[in-house]
C-alpha cells in the first residue's frame, strides 16, 4: 500500500477491504454495510504492528425514512513490545473509537461520539490449561467468586 512514518517510526502499510460480496452478506433489508478497510502500520526495522486502523460505513434506513449513516472509526497505537516466550507482544497503548452518525434527517448536522483509553498489558500467559481459544483469564481485580462448573456466561449480567 506504501510506507509512511508514525510515532518517529518508518512503517509500512497493509490495507484490507472488504469486497462487495462480503458487505452484501452483513447487511439485511435496514441496514447496508457500505464499506469496512483496516489499515494496518508496521515498522520496517523490526515487522511489528505500530498503528491500526479500522473503519466501516453502514446506512440504515427504515421503510418511510430517511437514511441514516454510520462511520465508525476505531485507532489504536500499540507499543512497549517485550518478548513473551519467545513471542513479540505489546504490552501497552492507546486506542481511541469515533462514531459518527449524519443523514438528510440530521437538522444539527452530525452527532460525534469519541471514546479513548490507555492500555496496558500486566501479565502474559500462553496455553493455559482448560482456558478456551475464545477466553481470556480477567485480572485479579475484575474476577468473580463463581463456582466454574455452574458458570453459564449467557446468565451473566452485562454491567456490574
Amino acid at each position: 500500500m506504501g510506507e509512511k512514518r508514525i510515532m518517529a517510526v518508518d512503517c509500512f502499510i497493509l490495507k484490507l477491504s472488504a469486497d462487495q460480496t462480503e458487505l452484501a452478506e452483513r447487511s439485511d433489508t435496514t441496514a447496508e454495510m457500505i464499506k469496512h478497510v483496516m489499515f494496518g502500520y508496521f515498522s520496517q526495522k523490526s515487522g511489528l504492528l505500530v498503528y491500526l486502523e479500522d473503519s466501516y460505513l453502514t446506512r440504515i434506513q427504515c421503510p418511510g425514512t430517511h437514511p441514516t449513516y454510520w462511520e465508525t472509526t476505531m485507532a489504536s497505537k500499540i507499543e512497549d513490545y517485550r518478548t513473551v516466550e519467545g513471542a513479540m507482544i505489546a504490552h501497552s497503548g492507546r486506542s481511541s473509537a469515533i462514531i459518527t452518525r449524519f443523514g438528510d434527517d440530521m437538522k444539527a448536522g452530525p452527532a460525534i461520539t469519541r471514546m479513548e483509553e490507555a492500555w496496558t498489558i500486566e501479565d502474559v500467559a500462553f496455553n493455559v490449561p482448560g482456558l478456551s481459544l475464545d477466553c481470556f483469564i480477567p485480572p485479579k481485580e475484575v474476577q468473580r467468586d463463581y463456582l466454574e462448573e455452574t458458570l453459564d456466561w449467557r446468565s451473566l449480567p452485562l454491567h456490574g
